[in-house]
């Protein structure tokens, strides 16, 4: 916002208040009103407003509260802000971000935990990417606010929390992460590829492994759409065995997506199906459930026992 006077932030609660989770916090004292405020409940108008201003010159910058609350804004998201620089040939371009605080592990109720990616990754036009640590926060959300297209930034909420010193001067010089996932965790006996919140578990879970002699790698796919393809088959080419973790629904989720472009890309070099680790195909449930429903750390290591290792 320093460098950029065309970039606005706006909101339910952004303000004052700083945002729910307090991502905003200071903005509007910082650079006034005019650039930082709160908006009315309405997901749709607020997405309507980011369509005007983005065709209008402006780099908006819009939360949805929560990821359920952003449904009232899907048929703007779906209808103009992924496609209106088509629809014009390129002529109208869309620089806008909305960000959405997405998925479990907070001990939210209903409308507070959906893991809502697919229904963006499915509509062309949108680039949809998720971090899942602290450097990864704050380099791909410049990123996506310099990018010239729209873009969905979903925030794992549980991840709100996390704390890391860095070297900003360094990471506003690193090259971009759009389109780029990264090997998280060194492993040959079979990669865990995921996203976003579940990134920390399958770290967790790959740690678990090692004290039983087992080598697990882990590949943080970060962008969503565009997909990184050649990292992912590069890592599940090496080990032969895969396991993909979301906690997302599984069935026409991202992770199938995943699945499907690993089977197709290195089915030869598979030396056992690939298996997913995901939420059940339920709506998510209550609080004191939700550890029942989310992708644990034994979930994970029950699947990579089923790898058929006795062929090995």
């Amino acid at each position: 916002m320093e460098a950029d006077p065309t970039v606005v932030v706006f909101g339910e609660d952004v303000g004052a208040l700083g945002g729910v989770f307090r991502i905003t916090d200071g903005l509007t004292a910082r650079f006034g009103e005019e650039r930082c405020f709160d908006t009315p409940l309405a997901e749709s108008g607020i997405m309507g407003m980011a369509v005007g201003m983005a065709m209008n010159g402006l780099r908006p910058v819009v939360e949805m509260q929560f990821d359920a609350f952003a449904y009232p804004a899907f048929e703007q998201v779906v209808s103009h802000v992924a496609k209106m620089p088509n629809r014009t040939r390129g002529k109208v371009k869309l620089p806008l971000v909305i960000r959405i605080p997405y998925a479990g592990g907070i001990g939210g109720v209903e409308h507070h935990c959906d893991s809502s990616e697919s229904y963006y990754a499915h509509t062309p036009g949108l680039t949809v990417v998720s971090p899942a640590t602290v450097p990864d926060a704050y380099t791909m959300l410049r990123e996506a606010i310099r990018h010239p297209d729209p873009v969905v930034f979903l925030e794992p909420k549980k991840l709100y929390w996390s704390k890391e010193d860095l070297e900003l001067e360094a990471l506003r010089s690193s090259a971009g992460s759009f389109g780029r996932a990264v090997v998280a965790r060194e492993g040959t006996d079979a990669t865990l590829i995921t996203y976003g919140p579940s990134v920390s578990t399958a770290l967790n879970a790959a740690a678990a492994a090692a004290e039983e002699g087992r080598s697990l790698e882990v590949v943080d796919v970060r962008s969503i759409v565009p997909f990184d393809d050649e990292t992912v088959s590069a890592s599940v080419r090496k080990t032969g065995r895969a396991v993909v973790i979301a906690e997302a629904p599984g069935f026409a989720s991202v992770a199938s997506e995943i699945v499907a472009r690993v089977q197709e890309r290195c089915f030869h070099s598979l030396a056992a199906p690939v298996l997913r680790v995901t939420g059940f195909d339920i709506p998510y449930p209550a609080p004191k459930l939700e550890h029942f429903y989310l992708p644990s750390v034994d979930r994970i290591l029950d699947a990579v026992d089923e790898l058929q290792w006795e062929d090995a």
